[in-house]
């Protein structure tokens, strides 16, 4: 592919077309220093893969071709089966059209290709699925061929000659396709059932943007740029609530509209410029919205309630219009409202030749970023069951950061979209595992020397609803678990691959910077996630061979604490979701928690400890319905329960362990104060969650943690960071998004594992 170069760059002319629903900003022409600025731009990205060969385009398209000569040849025969005339059958059509970053023309190397077939009205999708899907299995090109026909957007996938292809369907009512055919003509949506019209959805987006900017060449430069600034800077996931392919472009799309003889340097700056101080949840537009009469639905927080909780909307510029960044949350509109306005330093300096391109491309250290992180664990016991278990609890992650938000003592949830392979219960147990990591930011409370914060119901709520899901689907198998835990920053080293977190404490931003360039494919595209590497694909990085007990989950106790009894990591026994109708708040729950934590407070008064003050309850979540508590005669579990623990190391991530020691209850008793004395990190609590939940440990991995966090007691968290402060700044409390997307519990629930999270923050 010809690389866009100072030379092609268009040098920019008053253009009389009118683009977007405003006037531009700026109609300034491009300067020389633009144009080496640009040309330094080509050059930068060019190490990161961006760009592909002319050889590998040429492949590209030549399968391309043999796609399309299959499709007609397969029309022509389903033609001949229902026995349409011969004159029919010469000039029925049927065509294959790309959609995506494909046909954006920003595709990298490696990257799969959108599809989309569309077929005459005489072909139905049941043909497509069946005798099309049996003759491209007799193709020897095609491999891993697999068909997703229930899916919210049906879909076949496969591999033709090693190129990844996703092929929809759509059938119009036309008795003929023909060559010329314009698919951004509303008038074919008309008489189409719903699948169709979400099928042909993506290339009529694709083909508006393209009609919609003023120069293609600096548009492309453009969005190359963005999107692997987004993949490095982890903010490129559309399922985990940032932003996918198609809401970059529209972005950089709206762009070149406001400055329209702008090149790509520019056009890079002034990015950073406008949606670091838009002013969401002011939508972004590149058309007037269309009414076409076809009674659609369409984004419109007139007519829809919905639409009115959307945070950052951006909207699409065909018929229906849809806002494509519904899953964005207060928590990650606030983490790229802050790497936009960083964006904007970095380019400041480049544009004054204070830096180079290759800093907007340095990737953050994340696992640095903040001082508290929820780490959460899915397992399964086959890489098949791995693999569609794993895709279940990404997709619903986005509810758990919700939960998280809507806690009264959570400022920020920062989930990083990249995962990683977890640990390994056992040597002798087989799993495979895939870990996320979720940095959080919590209140500073000036009046409260302690905090107590149970993150127990947030955890318990999404994981209801994963199950919920994957019950009602009829995925779940045994031994399908999520696990979540709490870590702090120093921790995170023991859980995570040695090219994330080097073992060194000290100077440790060369084994991120290592991490950035090897670990993190920029070469894969795709709309919904940046790119994530295989559950077994960083296995050289960490032996599969290591068990979880490697490291331990929680700082080690004191000296004292630690003489007088092992402190302990508790697990919940196995207990089903509880059964609520749709939408009924968490709210009795919340306070059933609070007065049952309101007496074990009176109770620590009477022997003496101190009891932190009382917060205002922020809105309780309203999805799912919260766990039920658990009866003291504890269900049938998974595996067998533990023997009752005797003092040895640090706790650790395996097995969960099982009753209290006496001189356990005897250090709860200490007050708060005694507890610093004698050891200012963390002192693990081991009362049972509430007087009605069982205590015994089972052998099933449910992760409980209960934790006091002294934040002064470590010099590496003197001050919050750089990076908590400006997100606070940034923060306001808002309504989540929309999440009433969950199902209903089955009548019979499978036991799950309970998570339960605690935390004592000292101040």
């Amino acid at each position: 592919m010809a690389l866009p170069t100072a030379n092609q760059v268009s040098l920019g002319r008053e253009t009389p077309k009118h683009y977007g629903i405003t006037s531009p900003i700026s109609l300034v022409q491009a300067k020389e220093a633009d144009l080496v600025l640009t040309h330094r731009l080509t050059e930068a990205l060019k190490p990161y893969g961006v760009f592909e060969e002319e050889l590998e385009l040429q492949r590209r398209i030549h399968v391309l071709g043999k796609l399309n000569t299959l499709v007609k040849e397969w029309i022509r025969d389903v033609s001949e089966t229902k026995n349409l005339p011969a004159s029919v059958i010469e000039s029925v059509g049927g065509k294959i059209f790309t959609f995506g970053s494909y046909r954006l023309g920003v595709h990298t190397k490696g990257a799969d290709i959108d599809a989309l077939f569309v077929a005459p009205r005489h072909v139905e999708r049941t043909d497509f699925f069946s005798s099309f899907l049996d003759k491209l299995k007799e193709q020897e090109e095609v491999k891993d061929l697999r068909a997703v026909e229930e899916a919210f957007v049906p879909v076949i996938k496969l591999s033709f000659d090693s190129i990844e292809i996703d092929i929809l369907f759509a059938r119009l009512a036309l008795q003929t396709i023909p060559k010329n055919l314009d698919l951004r003509d509303d008038g074919l949506l008309k008489n189409l059932d719903i699948r169709c019209i979400r099928s042909l959805n993506g290339c009529r987006v694709t083909d508006e943007i393209l009609h919609l900017v003023p120069n293609i060449e600096n548009f492309r430069l453009t969005l190359r740029t963005i999107k692997l600034w987004a993949k490095r800077h982890n903010i490129y996931s559309n399922i985990l609530g940032f932003l996918g392919g198609v809401s970059w472009a529209m972005l950089v799309a709206r762009t070149c509209q406001l400055y329209p003889n702008a090149v790509a340097s520019t056009l890079v700056h002034k990015f950073f410029l406008v949606f670091s101080k838009w002013e969401w949840p002011n939508p972004v537009l590149l058309k007037q919205p269309e009414d076409c009469n076809l009674n659609l639905p369409v984004w419109d927080p007139r007519v829809t309630p919905s639409d009115r909780y959307h945070l950052m909307p951006i909207i699409t510029p065909a018929y229906p219009q849809q806002n494509s960044t519904y899953n964005v949350s207060v928590s990650t509109r606030a983490v790229m409202v802050d790497e936009f306005k960083q964006g904007l330093s970095i380019t400041d300096e480049i544009l004054q030749n204070k830096a180079e391109w290759s800093k907007l491309f340095e990737a953050p250290n994340f696992f640095q970023k903040y001082k508290h992180y929820i780490v959460l664990l899915a397992s399964a016991p086959t890489e098949k069951q791995h693999l569609e278990w794993v895709g279940l609890v990404e997709s619903k992650i986005r509810i758990l950061v919700g939960n998280l938000e809507k806690n009264e003592f959570i400022t920020l949830a920062h989930v990083n979209p990249q995962s990683f392979p977890g640990p390994r219960e056992s040597r002798e147990k087989e799993e495979v595992s895939t870990m996320w990591v979720i940095g959080v930011i919590f209140k500073k409370m000036e009046t409260s020397e302690n905090l107590n914060v149970d993150l127990t119901i947030d955890i318990q709520s999404f994981t209801d609803t994963v199950y919920r899901q994957a019950i009602s689907s009829k995925m779940f198998e045994a031994d399908m678990k999520i696990q979540a835990m709490h870590v702090k920053k120093r921790q995170l080293h023991q859980l995570l691959p040695s090219l994330v977190m080097p073992k060194r404490r000290k100077h440790s931003t060369e084994g991120l910077r290592q991490m950035n360039d090897s670990s993190l494919d920029l070469s894969l595209d795709s709309d919904n996630s940046m790119s994530v590497p295989s559950p077994t694909a960083l296995s050289a990085a960490v032996p599969t061979s290591t068990p979880v007990k490697s490291g331990p989950l929680g700082p080690p106790p004191s000296p004292i604490a630690a003489a007088a009894s092992q402190p302990e990591i508790q697990a919940s026994t196995m207990s089903p979701p509880a059964v609520k109708r749709p939408g009924s708040p968490m709210q009795e729950e919340r306070k059933r928690l609070k007065s049952d934590s309101e007496e074990s407070a009176t109770e620590r008064q009477t022997s003496g400890d101190s009891v932190p003050s009382s917060q205002t309850t922020s809105p309780p979540p309203t999805m799912g319905p919260p766990a039920a508590p658990q009866t003291p005669s504890p269900p049938a579990t998974m595996g067998p329960p533990v023997a009752q623990k005797t003092p040895s190391p640090p706790p650790t991530i395996g097995p969960p362990v099982a009753h209290k020691t006496p001189n356990q209850e005897v250090l709860e008793e200490k007050s708060p104060k005694e507890h610093q004395m004698e050891d200012p990190s963390i002192v693990p609590e081991t009362k049972t969650e509430d007087s009605g939940a069982a205590s015994v440990g089972e052998g099933e991995g449910g992760t409980s943690v209960e934790a006091e966090v002294n934040e002064d007691s470590i010099s590496e968290e003197m001050a919050a960071s750089e990076g908590e402060v400006k997100m606070e700044a940034n923060i306001t409390r808002m309504v989540s998004t929309d999440l009433s997307d969950v199902p209903l519990l089955p009548a019979n629930p499978i036991p799950v594992v309970k998570n339960s999270i605690k935390l004592r923050l000292s101040r």
